[in-house]
């Protein structure tokens, strides 16, 4: 499998280019160009967090705190922080903050914005990162409570993702008119969305903290990979997400650009839908498991970067158990399950997936599936559209979808409650002790029994497979050769961090 891998991944590489024309190079370095796969689905923060809104809308607002390129949580609109009792924590916050319409955040700002994120009626798909938080409270200007359902250890590792919006703003223009023309406090201001295009943003030269290093930043729409490596071998863009091992190769000579490759928190994974067939039946579950060469998709498809995982977690993350046994690769005792299920097993299967995700990955887990018996038709949609059915719950997400998942928290709570959860509308599974000892996980600060409960949490995922985990992805970016950009494990693109190099 791995050289039939191999040789087709040379064959795309091959023909990346063929017929395609170069755009002219782009100058001016006093404007950063960075295409993105799609364009955002949302620029209202806790609307949605899918990679190409988080890459824009990150650098529009400041988050109550933030993580440094070494992955500590650091102060941002919250100067510190202290917990007065297991369910409190007191915050203390700059009092120098300004929105781009030139209004004071204050603490009213950062209570309503916890309690818009929170709020059910809202329907936030980040919902289940924040539902433990039950009130916020304003004890000064410069001073907030947030009071959670019993002991939350996640709590800071969440609010990492936290974007205070402005409570005026939105209340006067209502959440529509918000996610149009946003208003934050970051180094970036919205300038213009011009839909399918691009979005443009313009620095903040009033900014509070380190200032933006390019006077406007443009993220456009380029859905094709090798239309995105082109842009920017041609100069006519200096930054790009989303290229795969071969593109990557393809720019270690290049005369204007350079490759950037990271290690992240996100894990790749099948997700599963438990609760109709086949998968209802645990043995075509097995199957689906055995069925998926790991160290092919690895080896031959991307360029062995990625790191092969056997839980639903990185080590990147905390809540990673060392030790863990996932069922290996075994194309015989995959064939050997779906024969003991009978006719049931043949039933046609739908893998969802969207552009965004290396369709080379998912024809190859199509066609290791097929090989094992599997009857897997993959369902292309548009990143929006994907969004909407993974979150659907069981009743309408499809049976099969290729994910990956990266909570920006890098703590395990923020990546198996939402997937495993049945209050998850991401969730596909039902297994009330996964239910319990996720709970009990998010429910203690002593940092052993949380370990101690996700590990049985990883055990009974490798052996019912609701799941089955594939890598731990990199992140690889294309960048001009003097653009100075560290990729960080939680996959932020902050601009005012970035720099150009003489």
């Amino acid at each position: 499998m791995i050289g039939k891998l191999r040789s087709v991944r040379l064959a795309l590489a091959a023909a990346a280019f063929i017929g395609l024309g170069l755009p002219q190079a782009h100058a001016a370095k006093d404007s950063l160009v960075v295409d993105l796969v799609n364009e955002p689905s949302s620029l209202d923060p806790q609307v949605q967090w899918n990679p190409d809104s988080y890459y824009v809308y990150r650098n529009i607002f400041d988050n109550l705190v933030t993580r440094d390129d070494k992955g500590a949580i650091v102060p941002q609109v919250a100067t510190s922080w202290r917990q007065i009792s297991d369910t409190e924590i007191e915050f203390d916050l700059r009092g120098d903050i300004v929105f781009h319409d030139g209004s004071k955040l204050t603490a009213d700002d950062v209570v309503f914005s916890v309690k818009r994120i929170t709020d059910r009626a809202f329907a936030s798909p980040q919902l289940g990162q924040f539902d433990k938080i039950v009130d916020a409270a304003a004890l000064s200007p410069t001073k907030v409570k947030l009071v959670t359902a019993g002991p939350y250890p996640a709590l800071l590792a969440q609010l990492v993702k936290l974007s205070i919006v402005p409570k005026a703003v939105v209340e006067a223009v209502g959440k529509d008119a918000f996610n149009l023309k946003p208003i934050g406090s970051g180094p970036y201001k919205f300038e213009a969305w011009q839909r399918g295009v691009q979005v443009t943003l313009t620095r903040n030269d009033a900014y509070w903290g380190t200032k933006g290093p390019f006077p406007s930043v443009v993220f456009r729409a380029v859905p094709d990979g090798a239309t995105r490596l082109a842009n920017l071998q041609a100069g006519s863009s200096d930054l790009i997400v989303t290229i795969d091992a071969d593109q990557a190769a393809q720019l270690k000579n290049a005369p204007r650009a350079k490759a950037l490759i990271g290690l992240t928190e996100r894990v790749a994974y099948l997700r599963l839908n438990t609760t109709k067939p086949p998968f209802d039946n645990p043995k075509a579950r097995l199957a689906a498991a055995h069925a998926i060469d790991k160290a092919g998709l690895i080896e031959g498809i991307l360029g062995g970067h990625d790191k092969p995982v056997p839980e639903l977690l990185t080590p990147a993350i905390f809540g990673w158990v060392d030790g863990i046994q996932a069922p290996a690769y075994d194309l015989a005792k995959a064939k050997a399950l779906l024969a003991e299920i009978g006719p049931a097993a043949k039933a046609e299967i739908d893998l969802a997936t969207a552009p965004v995700f290396d369709q080379r990955i998912v024809q190859a887990v199509q066609q290791m599936m097929t090989d094992a018996g599997f009857n897997v038709k993959i369902a292309m949609s548009d990143m929006a559209s994907y969004l909407r059915r993974a979150q659907a719950g069981p009743e309408a997400t499809s049976l099969l979808s290729f994910g990956r998942w990266s909570c920006a928290c890098q703590d395990a709570d923020g990546v198996l409650f939402p997937l495993l959860h049945k209050s998850s509308g991401w969730s596909a599974y039902r297994n009330p002790k996964v239910d319990t000892l996720l709970e009990e996980a998010r429910a203690t600060l002593d940092a052993n029994k949380r370990l101690a409960a996700y590990k049985q949490v990883h055990e009974i995922v490798a052996t019912d497979v609701p799941v089955v985990p594939l890598y731990q992805a990199v992140v690889i970016y294309g960048a001009a050769k003097n653009l100075e950009f560290t990729p960080t494990p939680n996959e932020s693109m902050f601009i005012n961090r970035m720099s150009w190099k003489d």
